[in-house]
């Protein structure tokens, strides 16, 4: 039966030599830093995977009104949480551990390959809290933060209703002011599909409730954010009565079984008090430092399977015989085996670059404003690539897999339809990829006359234009580079027609065209560093790392040939 497996050399190749991420590590060295990502793996092997299959059988719940987790989901998120590693990237001041956003997320790929539905519960909890973190008041903070960050309390994000998915701005859950008492209301409504709403993995859940205030201008302008907790907190931070949040019932779901999907009622049953986090009518503003996050747990969910896939499929395939030989070495499977590992790398490397942005967006701030701004940019526009294209092919490495293994993949004996039914959520919650699609073209791009996206376009065209060695491919990325901008002309001169709906007809599309190239460029950006490595040190490499070396080249080639090379029937398609 084939192992879990992490590809040490990979991430510290992307970490350490690429990103040089310990340049905003304080606190500590690159040797320090690799052996927590060790230490972190020995934890996701020993105490994640095992629940894998487990709880995806178990499932969830819903008993005299509360919701019960897989059991065997409480020992591991325990020690997740006494063994520190919930504190992974959160700041000190908060009592964290405060290591680089690019080191987190190869934190998460791991643990997102090891149980995708195990990981939801905690990742929303510290998305709520970074949100409370960076708007909350000082008494939200004192008493809500020190209980989310050692594992009491657990936190989600509610936004959709019955008839409000997409359309946020249609909710109709209200939040009626508390006379007499600043910034308190009684909140009415539903709420739907929301992760982890309720679960015995804590003994309290702060939920961020997305309400309309009595006179809120209509549609999303009209949205304040509140927190309300599952019990009424009481001014001396302990726990009171029942807040009146109740599990009306949970979704029977294609995958992710172990992560409780609730339908969530507020105050249907006496008062529900809320506090206003941040300020009035600016709830959108607020809940997208959280959908930000969320969407990029979505990335890595489809990033870590796809990768799980991967590594899966070739265990099986060289240890499977057919005609005499494994299959591995069947020209098709070998194909299928040298594609998805390409494209899990370039998948790898999209999202610790966008990590990488982060922390140069955080950490220059105070010494480089324009170096700063410039990060935030890329971020926005590499967060909905991340999100769709990463769901997307995750997925598709998912069908992959179940391909290679045959019969067995369609079975459930080796667990890889599950990785199927796990990963296909990504590319639907936290924002459709087609959702996806139109803020990378609308907000992203078109906003500004494309000045942010034109900047990442020329940080592109100087990685190919200073590469004097693979020609043919880098020629097929001038091609993408020259038909993009030819692509934006079209679109332009269409708004000015009046006719956005052709171009928004073509958001997926464009989208997709633009995540070929940006992949591309991480990997080629791979090969030249490889290549260096190589070039310098042939002589005294030990052979697995020139195994290595070469095997980014390889990476590199065979995604612009097999991936890269799609855009020319996108171009046509879109112009």
């Amino acid at each position: 039966m084939a192992q879990f497996k992490v590809d040490f050399r990979d991430h510290f190749f992307n970490l350490f030599e690429l990103l040089n991420c310990q340049q905003y590590s304080k606190q500590f060295s690159e040797s320090e830093l690799k052996e927590t990502f060790s230490e972190f793996v020995k934890f996701v092997t020993n105490e994640i995977y095992p629940t894998r299959t487990v709880s995806d059988l178990e499932g969830v719940k819903l008993e005299g009104g509360r919701v019960k987790v897989a059991p065997c989901l409480h020992k591991p998120m325990r020690l997740f949480y006494e063994n520190g590693w919930f504190g992974l990237g959160i700041s000190e001041k908060f009592g964290g551990i405060p290591v680089p956003i690019s080191f987190l997320i190869s934190c998460v790929s791991t643990e997102n390959s090891a149980n995708v539905a195990f990981t939801i519960y905690h990742w929303l909890a510290r998305s709520a809290s970074n949100v409370i973190i960076r708007i909350g008041s000082e008494n939200q903070k004192q008493f809500v933060i020190p209980k989310m960050n050692s594992g009491e309390w657990g936190g989600t994000m509610c936004l959709t209703e019955p008839n409000a998915g997409s359309d946020v701005g249609a909710l109709t859950t209200m939040a009626t002011p508390i006379s007499g008492v600043p910034r308190k209301y009684k909140l009415k409504g539903s709420k739907i599909f929301i992760s982890g709403g309720d679960n015995d993995l804590y003994q309290n859940i702060v939920h961020l409730v997305l309400a309309r205030t009595p006179g809120a201008p209509a549609g999303s302008k009209g949205l304040s954010l509140f927190t309300v907790s599952q019990y009424k907190i009481l001014d001396n931070g302990s726990l009171g009565d029942w807040n009146n949040v109740s599990c009306n019932k949970i979704e029977e779901k294609m995958g992710i079984h172990s992560s409780a999907t609730c339908e969530l009622l507020f105050g249907q049953d006496g008062e529900c008090e809320g506090e206003l986090l941040g300020e009035l009518n600016e709830g959108m503003a607020n809940m997208f430092y959280m959908m930000n996050e969320a969407r990029l747990l979505c990335a890595l969910q489809g990033e870590g399977q796809g990768y799980l896939a991967y590594t899966l499929s070739e265990q099986y395939a060289n240890e499977r015989q057919q005609f005499g030989t494994e299959i591995a070495n069947h020209p098709d499977i070998k194909r299928t085996l040298k594609n998805m590992r390409a494209l899990s790398r370039g998948l790898r490397a999209l999202c610790l670059y966008t990590g990488h942005q982060f922390d140069v967006e955080y950490r220059e701030k105070k010494h480089d404003s324009a170096k700063s701004k410039a990060a935030e940019i890329e971020v926005g526009l590499l967060t909905p690539i991340c999100k769709a294209y990463g769901t997307d092919e995750g997925f598709n490495m998912a069908v992959d897999a179940v391909q290679i293994h045959g019969g067995y993949g369609f079975c459930s004996d080796y667990g890889i339809e599950l990785i199927v039914r796990d990963t296909k959520i990504g590319s639907i919650y936290e924002g459709t990829n087609g959702i996806q699609a139109l803020d990378f073209l609308t907000r992203k791009i078109l906003k500004d006359n494309g000045v942010g996206y034109m900047g990442l376009l020329s940080k592109i065209e100087k990685t190919v234009s200073g590469c004097k060695e693979w020609r043919s491919e880098c020629a097929l990325m001038v091609e993408s580079l020259g038909d993009v901008k030819k692509l934006m002309k079209i679109f332009q001169e269409k708004l000015v027609q009046k006719k956005s709906n052709e171009v928004f007809y073509h958001a997926t599309d464009f989208l997709k065209f633009n995540s070929h190239l940006v992949v591309a460029w991480r990997l080629l950006e791979s090969a030249i560093l490889a290549a260096e490595k190589l070039n310098m040190g042939m002589a005294t490499l030990p052979i697995t790392e020139q195994e290595f070396y070469h095997s980014k080249i390889e990476d590199f080639q065979t995604y612009v040939k097999v991936f890269l090379a799609k855009n020319r029937a996108l171009f046509y398609t879109m112009s």
